[in-house]
């Protein structure tokens, strides 16, 4: 019953003529974001991030645009996969394997609605674990302290370059970095400076947002400069979109089993949707065996990764609610808006902000179905719209990210700092490197301290209180294995190539 009240307080939020209009823009634009290749949700949501703070948007109504922001790129991922054989993220990969041949069996309007029902159904199911489960972890978390909670952070710290990352070493290094970026400023215990070099505007240390919309917005510009413009937005001729009926009842148990899995995935600290959708499609295709015809264009091989991926997305914002710590590095972006509108995301957010909590899960509810609406019968408006060429939309992006960075902080100092992280980031991607570990290292980095130093102080500075409960044990272990479990998984993973002819 409580969780019934607490529902009904979320829809008197999200039906709201200005949140409902929210989470549809957040739904379209979301979608035509996840389906240009390359951006991705993470690019998305960090892109829009400017515009929330622009128009002053409250906690519930920025959380509703960019969560809208994410599950829709997250469906919108799966058009120029299907189409082009080009993920529009990490997640969309396996979606290539079998959505790609049965366009190319001519079959293309069909793989879309298949892709979008299991992408509805994947995301709908996840929404309702999150309103189910969230509020169970929240208790749990009561339970933690110091030890636990550093424990907890180095979990996320170990998986989150996850199969998505080519080597761990990078990864590593990677959350290095951002913790050594989070060390920047006035020490919280002592307020003595740190890594400032003498300048003032570092006293604070850096903002969580120049540093997002530097590492993924401007490095996309950086990157378009690069290239010189060359290249053209998708156009493709899309022919009759009908519903095959048969296919997708046929495919009913495939999108259940995928929801589950993929939901189970997200939750994990740093796993993320690339392996909810990786885990789906090979379970099942070990279920169908060789006879399946897996990877020639059948329709489970579309629905069982749309299913998992989306189903991974609901499940990351568990973690992210209840813990305080981001399941992916949309998140991880999403988890930087709240601190920065001073809430602070953990096992009290459900009791001090329900209004945010549950206003969310309402829109959420809402969004799924929106995006069914959305992404089945006007699939072809979607795919015409991707013909806008990036001349026109990275200039866009720029402005947006400086017209938004200057109307929040008032400091032409952050918008150097801005381009500063933007060319970090373009070199870190040309080595290879990661960039969502940096992300959450500057989060995270101050956190993981202040629970560190807490923890030395309660023991006296016995380092083997770190180890003193089996929730820290359990964590510590899930650690290990989140590094070390890639090394092993990876191989499995054959990313599929752009078809260029």
């Amino acid at each position: 019953m409580e969780i019934l009240s607490n529902l009904a307080l979320g829809f008197s939020i999200a039906l709201t003529p200005f949140t409902l209009t929210l989470a549809v823009l957040g739904c379209f634009l979301g979608t035509i974001i996840g389906a240009l290749p390359g951006l991705g949700p993470s690019n998305g949501v960090a892109i829009l991030i400017p515009l929330t703070f622009t128009f002053g948007l409250d906690a519930t109504s920025a959380l509703v645009l960019l969560t809208s922001v994410y599950y829709g790129a997250m469906y919108g991922g799966r058009i120029s996969s299907i189409l082009l054989n080009i993920p529009g993220d990490e997640p969309a990969l396996m979606t290539c394997l079998d959505g790609y041949p049965m366009a190319r069996n001519g079959r293309p309007g069909d793989a879309l609605v298949i892709s979008g029902v299991a992408s509805f159904v994947g995301a709908l199911l996840a929404t309702i674990g999150l309103m189910i489960l969230a509020p169970l972890l929240a208790r749990v978390a009561y339970l933690f302290g110091p030890a636990e909670y550093f424990a907890l952070y180095l979990l996320a710290f170990s998986t989150l370059g996850g199969i998505a990352s080519n080597n761990q070493a990078k990864a590593a290094l990677a959350s290095c970095i951002g913790l050594g970026i989070a060390m920047i400023g006035l020490d919280n215990s002592t307020g003595m400076p740190r890594f400032t070099g003498g300048n003032l505007h570092l006293m604070d240390g850096v903002d969580f947002l120049v540093a997002i919309v530097g590492l993924f917005a401007i490095t996309e510009v950086f990157f378009f400069i690069e290239s010189h413009g060359k290249g053209s937005a998708i156009g493709i001729k899309l022919d009759k979109v009908t519903i095959p009926w048969r296919e997708i009842w046929s495919t009913r148990w495939t999108m259940l089993r995928s929801s589950l899995l993929g939901f189970v995935a997200g939750i994990l600290p740093g796993a993320g949707a690339s392996l909810g959708s990786f885990l789906t499609y090979m379970m099942e295709k070990s279920i169908a065996g060789e006879k399946g015809g897996f990877g020639t264009g059948v329709a489970k091989g579309v629905a069982a990764p749309e299913a998992g991926n989306n189903a991974a997305a609901g499940g990351a914002l568990v973690p992210m609610l209840t813990l305080g710590v981001p399941g992916s590095g949309t998140t991880a972006v999403l988890l930087a808006v709240l601190m920065t509108l001073n809430i602070t995301p953990g096992p009290t957010l459900f009791a001090d902000r329900p209004d945010v909590v549950w206003g969310l899960i309402a829109s959420l509810l809402i969004a799924n179905f929106v995006l069914l609406a959305m992404n089945v019968p006007m699939v072809k408006v979607f795919v015409r719209i991707l013909s806008v060429p990036p001349w026109i939309l990275m200039p866009g992006v720029t402005m947006v990210s400086f017209v938004g960075i200057y109307s929040l902080t008032g400091s032409y100092f952050d918008l150097l700092l801005m381009v500063a992280f933007g060319a970090l980031g373009y070199s870190l991607r040309k080595l290879d490197i990661p960039t969502v570990p940096i992300i959450l290292g500057i989060l995270l980095g101050n956190a993981m301290e202040d629970n560190l130093r807490r923890a030395m102080v309660l023991s006296g500075g016995d380092w083997t209180y770190l180890f003193s409960s089996a929730i820290s044990n359990g964590l510590w272990l899930a650690a290990v294995l989140g590094f070390v479990a890639p090394l092993f998984l990876r191989r499995f993973i054959k990313k599929p190539q752009a078809v260029t002819d």
